[in-house]
């Protein structure tokens, strides 16, 4: 996910250290709070794979900065990491933002569309947070506990929405029949 976010924000403009790490923070929110420890040894690990480079520039203080930007090889990993995300991106709802944040960039709607896919059968595959004691999902309905009722009840709403927004995206990212592929709507710069 840091790695995702990493190339999604410096695909959009160089940055130094300390602007993407809040960026990747605001991004992240209170879930996955991002450190010096965590973000810094990613960066130069994106480095030394040529994913990114690091060039000094004169700040307003006497030390410079350290700004940071794509490589070619950043750009293609971006582009991979969208085309084809790993399962986790999916499934997990902080992933799966992650991705949807920087997916726009992919170039291709067909492309873009088929993630939406995949999220959108993730979404239809019966599931819960409790199950009875053969394993089934349990719904609302079938808890008695308020809380847990509650936690059901939310993320089936949320579900529903979800599925809308996917549903009326894919129409969107679909080419038009009259006009051919070419036409067909891209959410990227």
């Amino acid at each position: 996910m840091l790695d995702l976010a990493i190339l999604g924000f410096l695909y959009e403009e160089p940055l130094h250290g300390y602007e993407l790490r809040v960026r990747i923070a605001r991004l992240s929110g209170h879930v996955r709070a991002v450190s010096h420890g965590t973000l810094y040894p990613a960066i130069r690990r994106m480095e030394a794979a040529g994913l990114l480079v690091r060039e000094a520039q004169q700040g307003a203080a006497a030390a410079p900065r350290h700004m940071l930007s794509l490589t070619e090889a950043g750009r293609t990993e971006l582009f991979q990491c969208l085309r084809e995300p790993a399962e986790p991106f999916i499934t997990d709802e902080n992933r799966w933002f992650t991705l949807l944040a920087f997916l726009r960039h992919l170039p291709d709607p067909a492309a873009q569309a088929t993630v939406l896919e995949r999220r959108l059968a993730f979404l239809d595959e019966p599931s819960s947070f409790f199950y009875d004691g053969d394993g089934r999902p349990l719904s609302a309905e079938n808890v008695a506990d308020p809380f847990r009722s509650g936690v059901l009840r939310i993320a089936r709403a949320t579900s529903q929405a979800e599925r809308a927004w996917l549903e009326e995206t894919l129409k969107e990212l679909a080419p038009s029949p009259s006009n051919g592929p070419e036409t067909a709507h891209a959410r990227h710069d």
